[in-house]
């Protein structure tokens, strides 16, 4: 399996990057695992002080991954392992702060919002497009 998050550590600091371009950072149950997986080994670290979750200059996360979800029922996405991450996410200690750069929308938008802090670029923009979709 690719890296679809890019972590590393610099002194206290540690860096959670989003690595799927071509989804234009999607957060596809894969990359919300990793995600997750990483935060909480830095959760475990001591010396972490603080967690940076970022994307690329061009879009923090586009959201949730679409096709993915189109095949899944109602109780279905209830038991599937990607519901957990916002939990796993929340139970983090150490601080989680977003640097956002492009687009965060849908479950980007609301990553970046559970984080402690949002430091955005001039060109960042936030929105929720999924409330056209039914």
């Amino acid at each position: 399996m690719s890296a679809l998050v890019e972590s590393s550590r610099d002194g206290h600091v540690a860096l959670c990057r989003l690595n799927r371009p071509e989804a234009r950072n999607a957060l596809s149950p894969e990359l919300m695992d990793q995600l997750a997986t990483a935060v909480e080994g830095f959760d475990a670290d001591p010396e972490v002080r603080c967690v940076v979750i970022a994307g690329t200059d061009e879009v923090f996360a586009a959201g949730a991954d679409i096709r993915a979800l189109r095949e899944r029922t109602f109780e279905e996405s209830l038991r599937h392992p990607a519901a957990s991450f916002w939990r796993r996410l929340t139970a983090c200690k150490t601080p989680l702060i977003a640097a956002v750069s492009g687009f965060a929308l849908g479950g980007g938008c609301e990553l970046a919002l559970l984080c402690d802090l949002i430091v955005a670029s001039e060109t960042a923009a936030f929105g929720q497009p999924e409330i056209t979709l039914g």
